[in-house]
């Protein structure tokens, strides 16, 4: 399925139904009297988590959602059926927008939660509300309310606790497959991956974090170059960042330092707190460097960059070093959860 993470929708609420007017008739009753009853309520519109979904590309075919109205009133002062609510099943991280204000309404992040985005009207009254002292026999009534409609944009925000960060062909997808069960495709050239991909690492029975594979940036991705700014913000959710660095590149001219430079440049530019956000160094195929110049380059690349934070050096196509990364990620994301101020 294409991996659509935009759409708009048009939602529409049920109006509420009428009230009644009517006077009670009936039979050896010497008195009668209002009892008109009130109409019901129109259906609101909601949309609902559902983990099961990872895309939103089933409102690219159906962009219209409408509740049931509520129905009128009748004597004996019965009231309208309400009007069956909508429920709009959507992916987890889906942030909701207001076209209309460009106000956020909600973002659904949990399975089966439930967001309103469209209040239902509600149900107008009877006749039998209107009977006072001086007026035995009205006949005023007040009509249902129309229900909100609204164009809403919806957003998806992959949740994944680690994200994955660097240029095409760095062995991101790689990496996702030798320490998950997600596939996604991996070829030996740029731009193999064209949407996210999710993968689960389970670390030990009950013990298990969700990666995500982003499209690989370039240089201007921040202004729109390549796959970058369509998928960047998706780096938002994840606590912790791998950058991925390409070690023995196919161009001999080409410097992995450098190449990291530009990835954090483009991070700045899109979103200067994607910089401050705890990132990991992964130097990726150092299987195909000798010994001697595995730890010489290492070395070298992590003075040019003045890097301070963890280093780690594997081969995501033949799996080394790939369980001990795996491992420090889960117990890092472990001590993340028991922080007074984690957002977790």
């Amino acid at each position: 399925m294409k991996f659509v993470d935009e759409a708009t929708i048009r939602v529409e609420a049920g109006k509420g139904g009428n009230g009644c007017l009517s006077f009670r008739r009936e039979k050896f009753i010497q008195f009668g009297g209002p009892d008109g009853g009130d109409g019901g309520d129109g259906g609101s519109v909601w949309l609902e988590g559902d983990e099961g979904l990872n895309t939103l590309a089933d409102f690219r075919h159906t962009r219209d959602y409408r509740a049931e109205n509520g129905k009128g009133g009748s004597g004996r002062k019965m009231t309208g059926r309400a009007g069956k609510g909508l429920v709009v099943r959507v992916p987890l991280g889906t942030v909701v927008t207001d076209l209309g204000t460009n106000e956020i309404i909600g973002e659904v992040t949990g399975h089966r939660q439930q967001l309103l985005v469209a209040q239902g009207g509600k149900g107008g009254l009877g006749n039998v509300h209107f009977k006072t002292s001086t007026n035995q026999a009205p006949r005023k009534i007040t009509n249902g309310t129309p229900g909100d409609i609204r164009e809403i944009g919806l957003e998806l925000q992959v949740l994944a606790d680690v994200g994955l960060l660097g240029l095409p062909n760095a062995g991101k997808s790689t990496f996702l497959r030798a320490v998950s069960d997600a596939r996604p495709r991996v070829a030996d050239y740029p731009f193999t991956t064209l949407y996210p991909n999710l993968g689960v690492v389970r670390v030990g029975v009950d013990s298990s974090f969700v990666i995500a594979d982003i499209p690989g940036l370039i240089e201007g991705a921040a202004d729109g170059a390549g796959l970058g700014i369509q998928f960047l913000k998706h780096l938002g959710r994840t606590r912790i960042l791998l950058h991925l660095i390409d070690m023995a590149p196919f161009d001999p001219e080409a410097d992995p330092a450098e190449d990291a430079r530009s990835i954090i440049e483009e991070l700045r530019r899109f979103d200067p707190d994607l910089v401050n956000r705890e990132r990991w160094l992964v130097l990726n195929k150092m299987d195909l460097l000798s010994p001697e110049d595995r730890e010489k380059n290492a070395q070298s690349l992590v003075e040019t960059l003045q890097w301070t934070g963890p280093v780690y050096q594997i081969s995501a196509i033949s799996g080394e070093g790939c369980k001990k990364l795996t491992d420090d990620l889960m117990q890092r994301l472990n001590r993340l959860k028991e922080e007074p101020d984690s957002e977790f």
